[in-house]
């Protein structure tokens, strides 16, 4: 093979520098974006980290970093604080630091709706004698003080005309133990969280008695992704980018829930892989794909409704100021229709 003349070489060696910035330059347009779930990486959390083991987010620019949260309530203090640039939480938590923080700066907002219905539940074993929301009058019900159930029990109990319960407050890991103890007669938590551990501490699906807000006249809106004024004004490609290719994942997942919780593990090598299957298939079922995700469409949600939450919160949270639904949510950076037809077709 002859050799290049000099001349020629020059021009390879040219068309090669010249070539390089535009090898690189996907790599150059990664956006950072760091996210905080919920809480700690469980089976529902598989819907974010599908998109980042699959390169869903790489492909569309973003160099996601997705961390474990500690309660909704911090992930959304993590956002506004710029901390963190998005985020996983609950609408009622978000709104309440909005209408209790009416002068913070950098009020996260958000802007695509997972959980259509709140996961929120009271739960009680069979032996207790509750079997329906009015029974909890005057019971002893237990729960942290931030749950999100108890912090929205008042709106549930005005709806199911429950009267007066007595609070126990405990640190999360004692909740349901204190229920098998008889500690106290129910308790409130996300459903699918409280039945599994339940189970896990030897009590009979038969003998749990669940009972949904979402089932009991309590439409509240469940968890949203969140995301930073500072990210929204500054990069909105972005949060428009992450919206599509979370939801291309989270599509994927919902299609065939059991192998994304290796998604999972490889996050939290210690979970159990079977309950963590169960937990997503149930936290699909009971909010993401919920009847009212089928009827309204996933993502968004619907004014009216969320204007009632608003309310409903302002009274039920005490909150400094009344919330104003219209400063809480955007559906700027959803992907178009089509994208978001990604619910897993009706069993």
């Amino acid at each position: 093979m002859p050799l290049l003349s000099t001349s020629r070489r020059t021009f390879a060696a040219a068309l090669a520098a010249a070539a390089l910035p535009l090898l690189s330059a996907p790599a150059l347009a990664q956006t950072p974006i760091k996210f905080q779930l919920d809480w700690r990486f469980e089976g529902p959390s598989a819907l974010f980290l599908a998109s980042a083991a699959k390169g869903y987010y790489k492909a569309a620019g973003l160099d996601v970093s997705i961390d474990a949260g500690n309660g909704s309530g911090g992930t959304v203090t993590r956002v506004a604080s710029g901390t963190y640039d998005m985020g996983f939480a609950d609408m009622a938590a978000l709104m309440e630091f909005h209408a209790n923080n009416p002068d913070a700066p950098n009020k996260p907002v958000a802007v695509m709706m997972v959980y259509n219905n709140t996961p929120a539940a009271a739960l009680a074993l069979k032996k207790s004698g509750i079997t329906k929301p009015g029974d909890l009058n005057g019971r002893n019900l237990g729960a942290p003080g931030f749950d999100a159930g108890r912090k929205a029990f008042p709106i549930f109990a005005k709806a199911n005309g429950i009267g007066s319960v007595k609070w126990t407050s405990m640190d999360p890991p004692l909740r349901e133990t204190m229920l098998v103890r008889g500690d106290v007669d129910a308790i409130t938590g996300f459903s699918f969280t409280s039945i599994l551990n339940l189970e896990a501490r030897g009590v009979k699906p038969a003998d749990i008695v669940v009972l949904p807000y979402g089932e009991h006249g309590v439409k509240l809106y469940g968890n949203a992704i969140i995301a930073s004024p500072k990210l929204i004004a500054e990069k909105p490609e972005a949060v428009k980018a992450f919206l599509a290719a979370f939801a291309k994942g989270a599509k994927e997942v919902m299609a065939n829930p059991d192998p994304a919780i290796d998604y999972v593990k490889a996050r939290d090598g210690i979970i159990n892989v079977d309950l963590e299957k169960r937990r997503l298939r149930m936290a699909i079922d009971a909010v993401v794909a919920s009847p009212d995700a089928r009827a309204e469409g996933f993502g968004v949600v619907v004014p009216g409704r969320l204007a009632l939450m608003a309310s409903q919160v302002s009274d039920a949270f005490n909150t400094k100021t009344r919330i104003d639904p219209t400063a809480v949510w955007t559906d700027a950076f959803l992907p178009a229709k089509a994208q978001l037809n990604i619910l897993p077709p009706k069993k």
